[in-house]
């Protein structure tokens, strides 16, 4: 299975990089994970609407140059639909074997998601009702992956 990260930004805590790293070589027995980062859209101090929505537009077309037109994807947004680590791992399960072996997860930048790129989504998935910094959901979805593969093997890590 293939999955790529793309994301608008790049992480300056070197807590999340060495987290990010850990999963992503944990990952390497389950699949082939890539993490692109775009250029986050620069935007005045107080940004009005239609900056804000220029500026969205402009990085969700960075973001969705890196989808793969056969590859699932998964956005990953605050009002998309809760899953457990148990849905996470049976939609991955499910995707694998329909024959959906390249997949997509999306996390925007400090400003939000274009429309563009939600209507471009499979799947809208949000993490919690809280409101996590796009750096930080970076290493709780490496992690989260890496337990859906554990929980499909049933191999111990999840308990």
């Amino acid at each position: 299975m293939r999955i790529t990260i793309a994301t608008v930004g790049k992480i300056k805590e070197k807590y999340l990089t060495a987290g990010i790293a850990e999963f992503t070589k944990r990952l390497g027995p389950f699949c082939r994970l890539n993490i692109v980062e775009v250029d986050e859209e620069r935007m005045p101090e107080n940004p009005s609407d239609a900056e804000k929505t220029k500026a969205l537009d402009k990085e969700a077309e960075r973001l969705l140059k890196q989808v793969r037109p056969d590859s699932y994807l998964f956005v990953l947004d605050v009002a998309g639909k809760l899953a457990s680590s148990e849905d996470l791992a049976d939609k991955l399960n499910q995707l694998g074997l329909s024959g959906k072996s390249d997949i997509t997860f999306i996390i925007g930048g400090a400003f939000g998601l274009s429309q563009n790129l939600l209507k471009a989504a499979n799947e809208r998935l949000s993490f919690s009702k809280m409101t996590f910094t796009h750096q930080m959901i970076r290493l709780l979805l490496v992690e989260q992956i890496y337990r859906a593969f554990k929980i499909n093997r049933g191999e111990p890590y999840h308990w």
